[in-house]
């Protein structure tokens, strides 16, 4: 998930949890007023009646007609039942219907003189009065249709104005912060253009000092440091292999003389054929690090040709062939392969030919038998070459080292190496988007598979 939708979401959650928790107390603090407001007009009520009680007469001759006449102030559906002090029902507001009530609730009365209950349906609020020295208990009921209809249209907005605050948070919160980190993604994007050809690319600086420009100040420091010490990297390497190639080569043509000369004695003639093996060596990993100067993956693709990748290795192996005269190459093609299967692919001819070079090579110095099978196999999506020799095979805990640089086996401790074949190989062959894998399923069986995508 980007830093830009994390931040809209973080935001949005806690804004909704915020929003949430208000919205809640209001419906409660609401919900606690609507109470307090209705209990507060059953008093009303109920001082009223006891008001009518003290000034009447004759109590239940005028009870009818005072309500009657007062039907205005009553609450909605309001029953009211007036009790004397023996608890016997003296006056009811209910008509045609019979009439129950409570005994437990005028009980309850004796102990706490008024009652308020919410919990049923009609809500009851009941008070002991005591009217020109008798006691009377008054029961008053009625819906609070009106504050309940107040309360649920308030949840309806809350519910609504939560819902729609989410949405409207959500869209600014995504919407702010792509403004804001906008910035960054340039940022980001002229980053990833920098490869290892564009070191002295400098990033544009706004005039604000925010974290932003601060960053991409910093950036530029650290590119241009970057950018001296590859250069003098590539440089030296450069000119180091240019430099070396002219006395290598010197020294190769000289030993050839020497060995074309015949009064050398069997160890003489052994000590020079050793000593141009290794001039050979040192003149393929030199051409191989003048080569690699030039390229990285960025900028390869752009003078890829059309290669055979037979031909690569026909190549590779006449090249090895002047250093080890007695290897053989066994090539084939797997009958598994496309009948009409061209064997090419993009890439440089020259890069390639090194890695087959080393391969080879590589097979010539650890084969028991100087015998080497390439098996070359095609289908539609890729093509696979598998180098195979016979000879001692490399223990597993060293096979996650294979390809890193300077990294020998044991079965290499009394042969003459620099360590840095393999990972020749295996960069070049990622510049080509290629991957190697060294097996050996069999004992003495050394297997290398190269698969290139078509």
């Amino acid at each position: 998930m980007s830093l830009k939708r994390k931040i809209a979401l973080t935001l949005s959650i806690s804004f909704s949890i915020l929003v949430g928790i208000v919205m809640v107390i209001i419906y409660i603090l609401f919900n606690d007023f609507r109470r307090e407001e209705f209990k507060e007009r059953f008093v009303q009520r109920l001082e009223f009646t006891s008001h009518f009680i003290l000034r009447s007469k004759d109590f239940e001759e005028e009870a009818p007609i005072f309500f009657n006449e007062n039907s205005d102030n009553i609450l909605l559906n309001e029953k009211i039942l007036i009790f004397n002090e023996n608890k016997e029902l003296i006056y009811s507001t209910i008509k045609d219907q019979k009439v129950t009530w409570d005994s437990k609730l005028l009980d309850e009365l004796d102990r706490k003189k008024s009652v308020f209950t919410e919990k049923t349906f009609p809500e009851i609020y009941a008070a002991k009065r005591n009217i020109n020295g008798e006691n009377y208990y008054i029961l008053t009921s009625a819906y609070d249709t009106n504050g309940k209809s107040k309360l649920a249209y308030l949840k309806y907005l809350l519910i609504t104005a939560y819902i729609t605050s989410i949405l409207l948070i959500g869209f600014f919160s995504y919407y702010f912060m792509g403004k804001f980190l906008h910035p960054l993604e340039q940022l980001n994007q002229e980053v990833s253009e920098i490869t290892a050809h564009k070191l002295n690319t400098q990033i544009p600086v706004k005039d604000s000092k925010d974290e932003i420009s601060i960053l991409a100040q910093s950036f530029n420091t650290m590119i241009i440091r970057l950018n001296d010490i590859f250069q003098s990297q590539k440089d030296f390497t450069a000119s180091a292999s240019h430099e070396i190639r002219t006395p290598i080569t010197r020294m190769a043509f000289q030993i050839e003389n020497l060995i074309k000369l015949e009064d050398h004695s069997p160890t003489t003639l052994s000590a020079l054929q050793q000593m141009l093996k290794d001039v050979y060596v040192l003149s393929d990993l030199t051409n191989s690090l003048l080569l690699l100067t030039k390229f990285d993956k960025e900028n390869i693709q752009s003078i890829y040709e059309e290669v055979r990748i037979d031909e690569v290795v026909f190549e590779s192996f006449d090249r090895v062939k002047k250093s080890f005269l007695n290897l053989k190459m066994n090539f084939n093609i797997a009958e598994t392969s496309l009948e009409d299967a061209l064997l090419t692919i993009k890439g440089v001819q020259s890069l390639l030919i090194i890695v087959f070079i080393n391969l080879l090579k590589n097979a010539a110095i650890y084969s028991e038998t100087e015998e080497v099978n390439v098996l070359l196999t095609e289908d539609e999506n890729v093509i696979v070459i598998d180098v195979v020799s016979l000879g001692q095979t490399i223990p597993e805990k060293e096979q996650p080292k294979l390809f890193e640089a300077f990294t020998r086996g044991n079965n290499s401790q009394n042969i003459s190496g620099s360590g840095l074949g393999l990972r020749i190989v295996k960069r070049i062959l990622e510049y080509h988007g290629a991957k190697i894998i060294y097996t050996s399923y069999k004992n003495n069986t050394n297997t290398f598979s190269i698969t290139f995508n078509k």
